[in-house]
């Protein structure tokens, strides 16, 4: 009755004329209304300084979002101090990190599935959810809560006298609670306009003036929409927000996040119609297009940030407080904020209004007022505090070279001569012990032993600083990670001269990239790059021109054109998918260990724990200071937390569930000396990865050109003019961990120990020091050094090897393939199988990898048939050799990896089930599958072919999310697709069969072309692989349409990249179209 139903439903209430009261925005406001400008110079230039705005925020990052559209890029990591740690003024946004989702549930690319966000925003008193009264549609509907000046006045002049207006700024001379007097008046006015009917409360700092200085907006909307929620009232308006500070994406987000549901960014709109009345926007002929321009760009960051969190619409990401604060009491966060975590506590309201008045005071005495340069971003003499600076690299480029331990110490010292700049600069260490001699501690040769270089890609690194990486790491016994671009061949043997670039840890990343059997069996260890602390909960991105064809052939990709890994895993929605991905990992390499890298934040304890579960070797934390090749600018500033307070937390809860025996805990982020590796000892690491200080030893003078190709000492570029100019050597790396292992020799000496191994776990051995500066006496530190009681158990690993996962079919498969791996005979295998049986051939694929090579055996030389349901992972990482044949179904992860193995299945002989209606194959195949062929009689799920970089496959339907990121291989599907096919497709090519004509309906044809076949040769080409497919599955519906071809032809869309249209060796148009093109 369904129908009926509905229809019922339908006919109850005119709802066509419920939905016509509600007014949309864009209709109030001509597109190409002028942006009114009102502010005169003086008045923006004091307004700018009192809100500690800078030449470099307005050109590095108001700038571009004015003039593009988009986020400013930055590259290497954020080497400044927190804002609680920094001299300078920073706004109230820089005391709010940004969460993240990592294994417990997917991020969302917000570029590609943008289908599945939204940025509506509707104001008006919804009333009783439950009522059904046409009041409820009196709302007034906003594309995006950003406004421009000329969208607030529009949408002022719709709420009337609806509306109450509530002034942000507070007397510079009342006294010491002149701020929390202003901020009960705001809450007060703001519940006394809900009680008198108000629909809508701005809340706005125009009002700032000599004597009067803004309240922190983030301040002020947190402060009213706590107190409307504790009163009940919050439903009842919308809340408005006019804001001088906001200026770039991550403050429009946490005014969002604390409870505004617009914001107007006022000041930001008039020093973008500054520079464009100053001729600065050559390329954009209006005020309108500015502001368009900019809107865009922090519409598309917002969607980017909610997206980290796995949000998908802005009405979930109001009022969620999904951010950790730093720096801030946890009293006033627990006021202001409730839910937020705060677990160092720090500054108060008074502490605030105290940094507010100076900054402010700063703006309106003198009577010239002056900008000042910045540095926030890029170093700048007179600017905020860098980490690198020009001298401190040339010292330690000085000691490498020379191999002066005396001069690495001046690097050492230099370093902690300063005012702090991190939360261990915060600590010091206290002994229960008499210091020892320095020769009683352990080798130096051991502690290079816990040493990791973190992973970098080939492609963001040249090849000589990636190869001299993992020839250092080699010579001194540590470990260097090969980052997500896969590595060459040629370096999983030595060299003629003994050194070996072999990467001893292989990364898979979500982009999988040249990801294959033989990869993965050329390692010790794998890893899980879950997030990057650059940038935690994004996807990583390499521009075309930075994919040279070397960097092509490893990837698997087209030279030149620009490649993307998506933000998730779409093998990892939860944690059982991660311990199904480490199960795989484990039956395709029987010896190595598997890591998971994580990002710092709070609750990563809790994911920890769950990892360890899932029989992971290694964990690693990442701080938020880590190196990236390219990132947005607001990502690399307020995305993640410090590695001190990630480490802790995740050593006392493993400790605290008995796990911290069972697997190693690794840190990365900013480790530059002997002292911070005992320090991350202490709190609970075994190993240290040292990522940016390697650079810098191998030449690297912090630039941050990273991204754009252009690095002049040629460690992150792939143009051969400036490779050329590359220093480093391994000799100079190995120096640099020689120095830093000597320095944690010197420590340990100091403090009475002889082993970096006593020390692990043992934050009693630190304590807190304010080293003088007032705001720091706020901070509490004390969380990071709470020990958990170990009991009977070690503070770290004591397990050897790795922790082993269960035996699969491929043992049997081992014993009864004996004849073809000792002797290379032609064999046939057959078993019953069940969906317990996960990852059927993927160990026998690394027996026949590590005997045969990838190419060594012709197809099908072993050929294994199945009949049943095949549990998850069927075929991963399968090898040329292999032929795995099903009679039944699989469920998720078909050909994960596959590398040029082949997948057949079809239903049971006795199935009635029509194939091309039926689901045969589950979710996420082939997803970065190299090479190899899949044949399914039958539908599959979501994600299929997602980052396909080379595998064969046909089909007869899948859902949605079709060939997503796929660069390379060919797909043929005959049924309908689900939405979104082809998006972020950047190689390879697709046949759709579309008898229906619903295929331009779900295709995402921002990166692709489709058209019908026009040329012999993809004819032909499209009706060899169904033939294929017909005689390896006897699909009746395929043969169906062979026997009909010259009618079912002209039903086939083909889909291809429009990157590479003109890189293909054939055509897809006829001469004729190519002429009248041209």
């Amino acid at each position: 009755h369904d129908a009926e139903l509905k229809d019922q439903l339908a006919a109850r209430r005119d709802w066509s004329k419920w939905v016509g009261r509600t007014k949309v925005l864009d209709d109030l406001i001509s597109p190409e209304q002028a942006e009114p400008v009102k502010l005169e110079k003086e008045r923006l230039l004091r307004l700018q300084k009192s809100m500690g705005l800078t030449h470099e925020d307005l050109e590095l990052i108001l700038h571009p979002m004015g003039e593009d559209g988009k986020e400013a890029i930055g590259s290497m990591g954020d080497d400044t101090p927190l804002a609680i740690l920094s001299d300078r003024y920073r706004g109230l946004h820089h005391f709010f990190r940004q969460n993240f989702s990592q294994v417990t549930n997917p991020p969302i690319d917000s570029l590609r599935e943008a289908r599945v966000m939204s940025l509506k925003t509707r104001l008006g008193n919804l009333g009783n959810i439950l009522d059904e009264d046409e009041s409820q549609c009196d709302l007034l509907q906003l594309e995006s809560p950003v406004l421009t000046n000329a969208e607030y006045d529009a949408m002022r002049g719709y709420m009337g006298d609806s509306a109450v207006e509530i002034d942000t700024t507070f007397d510079i001379n009342g006294g010491q609670m002149a701020l929390r007097e202003a901020i009960s008046r705001i809450q007060r006015e703001a519940e006394e306009a809900v009680r008198g009917g108000a629909l809508h409360v701005i809340l706005t700092d125009e009002g700032i003036s000599e004597t009067r200085a803004a309240i922190p907006m983030i301040l002020a909307t947190g402060g009213v929409h706590s107190h409307l929620v504790k009163t009940s009232l919050r439903t009842y308006i919308s809340l408005n927000v006019r804001s001088a500070e906001c200026m770039d994406v991550h403050y429009f987000a946490v005014l969002i996040g604390v409870g505004a549901t617009t914001v107007n960014a006022y000041l930001a709109q008039e020093g973008l119609l500054d520079r464009y009345a100053r001729g600065l926007f050559p390329n954009v002929n209006s005020t309108a297009e500015v502001m368009q321009r900019f809107k865009a760009a922090i519409d598309a960051g917002l969607l980017k940030i909610m997206s980290k969190m796995g949000i998908s619409i802005i009405s979930s990401y109001r009022g969620g407080y999904n951010f950790e604060s730093i720096g801030l009491s946890r009293s006033l966060v627990a006021e202001f904020f409730p839910g937020m975590p705060s677990r160092i506590s720090g500054i108060g309201l008074q502490g605030i209004q105290r940094r507010t008045i100076a900054q402010h005071k700063e703006a309106f005495n003198g009577n010239v007022v002056v900008l000042p340069v910045g540095g926030l971003y890029k170093y700048r003499r007179s600017g905020e505090r860098h980490v690198w600076t020009g001298p401190l690299i040339h010292t330690l480029q000085s000691a490498v070279t020379t191999g002066s331990y005396h001069s690495f110490k001046k690097f050492s010292e230099g370093l902690r001569s300063r005012e702090p700049l991190h939360l261990r600069d915060l600590l010091d260490f206290r002994s229960d012990r008499e210091s020892v001699r320095q020769d009683q501690v352990e080798s130096i040769t051991e502690i290079r032993k816990r040493f990791v270089t973190p992973g970098m890609s080939h492609g963001a690194l040249s090849t000589e600083a990636h190869e001299a990486l993992a020839i250092a790491m080699n010579r001194i016994g540590a470990k260097s990670n090969s980052g997500e671009g896969g590595e060459s061949r040629e370096r999983f043997r030595p060299r003629a001269n003994g050194d070996n670039a072999r990467s001893s840890i292989k990364q898979v990343a979500s982009g999988r990239f040249g990801v294959t059997a033989e990869y993965l069996n050329n390692c010790e260890e794998i890893q899980i790059k879950v997030a990057q602390g650059a940038k935690p909960g994004e996807g990583g991105q390499l521009p075309g021109f930075k994919v040279t064809v070397e960097i092509a052939q490893l990837r698997h990709a087209t030279p030149g054109v620009t490649l993307i890994s998506p933000p998730p895993h779409h093998d990892i929605y939860s944690i059982e998918d991660l311990a199904q991905l480490i199960y795989d990992l484990k039956q395709i390499n029987p010896r190595c260990r598997v890591c998971v890298k994580l990002v710092s934040r709070s609750g990563v304890g809790t994911i920890a724990a769950g990892v360890a579960k899932a029989k992971a070797d290694v964990i690693l934390i990442s701080g938020y200071d880590g190196g990236t090749g390219a990132s947005p600018q607001t990502s690399i500033k307020y995305a993640g937390v410090p590695w001190e307070m990630g480490l802790s937390e995740v050593n006392q809860v493993l400790t605290l569930n008995n796990l911290r025996d069972k697997v190693k805990l690794r840190v990365d982020g900013g480790f530059k000396t002997g002292r911070d590796i005992v320090m991350g000892a202490m709190l609970g690491a075994e190993e240290f990865g040292i990522g940016t200080a390697s650079l810098i030893a191998l030449g690297c003078i912090m630039v941050r050109q990273c991204h754009s190709n252009t690095c002049p000492v040629g460690v992150c570029t792939q143009d051969p003019a400036l490779r050329a100019k590359f220093v480093g050597t391994a000799d100079k790396l190995v120096n640099l961990f020689t120095f830093m292992a000597e320095e944690v020799k010197d420590v340990l000496a100091e403090l009475g120990y002889t082993r970096l191994e006593e020390v692990i776990g043992r934050s009693d051995l630190l304590h807190q020091v304010h080293r003088g500066a007032k705001d720091l006496v706020d901070l509490d530190l004390n969380p990071l050094l709470a020990q958990a009681d170990a009991g009977d158990h070690a503070r770290f690993c004591t397990i050897e090897g790795r922790n082993e996962v269960p035996d699969t079919l491929d043992a049997q498969m081992i014993k009864d393939a004996r004849p073809l791996l000792e002797d290379g005979e032609k064999m046939q295998l057959q078993y019953n199988i069940q969906n317990t049986q996960r990852a059927i051939g993927t160990r026998m694929s690394s027996l026949i990898t590590q005997k045969y090579g990838m190419t060594g055996l012709k197809p099908g030389h072993l050929h294994v048939r199945l009949r049943g349901s095949a549990g998850q992972s069927l075929g991963a990482f399968a090898v040329q050799g292999l032929k795995i044949e099903v009679q039944g179904d699989a469920n998720d992860y078909v050909g994960k990896g596959l590398s040029g193995g082949t997948i057949v299945l079809r239903p049971r002989p006795s199935s009635s089930l029509k194939t091309n209606e039926n689901t045969i194959i589950g979710n996420t195949i082939l997803y970065g599958a190299t090479s190899g062929k899949l044949f399914a009689a039958g539908q599959a799920g979501e994600r299929f072919c997602v980052r396909n970089s080379g595998a064969t496959v046909v089909v007869e339907g899948c859902g949605s999310n079709g060939c997503e990121y796929m660069t390379g291989g060919t797909a043929v599907i005959l049924g309908s697709v689900g939405e979104n096919f082809g998006a972020g497709m950047t190689g390879g090519m697709a046949f759709i069969y579309d008898t229906e004509g619903t295929f331009a309906d779900v295709v995402n044809d921002g990166s692709i072309l489709y058209q019908r076949i026009e040329t012999q040769h993809w004819d032909e080409h499209c009706r060899s692989l169904i033939e294929e497919h017909v005689n390896e599955t006897e699909s009746g519906f395929a043969r169906t349409i062979l026997d009909n071809w010259d009618r079912e032809r002209g039903n086939f869309w083909q889909i291809v990249p429009k990157e590479i249209v003109d890189k293909l060796e054939h055509p897809i148009r006829s001469e004729s179209e190519n002429q009248a093109t041209a």
